[in-house]
């Protein structure tokens, strides 16, 4: 059993089965033993993102998909920002930072695309 944390592009991945996804990555996704996590930094970007018009979610809002898939939302507690300070400069991405944080400190397992994060002390499966 792993518990994982989905990066903003797996989960919208994830939610839209798209054939990027990593045959590793899906599978561990869907692994009904494993427990997916999606982070409330990723609602955030989200938003964000869907209100200057660079994203739109492919199918419904954001909670129902997280609860479509049995995904659960991880808060985002003061340890977790204060974290981030510590964190080697590699990744200047303040959402990446802060999901690298949550991470360690929750042990969770990364799952994302971005190379960089490969440089931090965090388990990672590739996207």
């Amino acid at each position: 059993m792993m518990n994982l944390l989905l990066d903003t592009h797996t989960f919208l991945w994830a939610i839209d089965d798209n054939p990027n996804l990593s045959p590793e990555a899906r599978a561990a996704i869907t692994d009904g033993n494993n427990m997916v996590f999606v982070s409330a930094a990723t609602a955030w970007e989200i938003s964000i993102k869907k209100a200057i018009g660079k994203l739109s979610l492919p199918q419904g809002s954001y909670l129902d998909e997280l609860s479509a898939h049995r995904f659960t939302s991880l808060d985002i507690t003061t340890e977790h920002a204060l974290a981030v300070e510590d964190l080697p400069q590699y990744h200047k991405d303040p959402f990446d930072r802060l999901l690298i944080a949550q991470a360690q400190i929750e042990k969770l397992t990364l799952v994302t695309r971005d190379p960089r994060i490969k440089q931090y002390e965090v388990h990672i499966i590739e996207t």
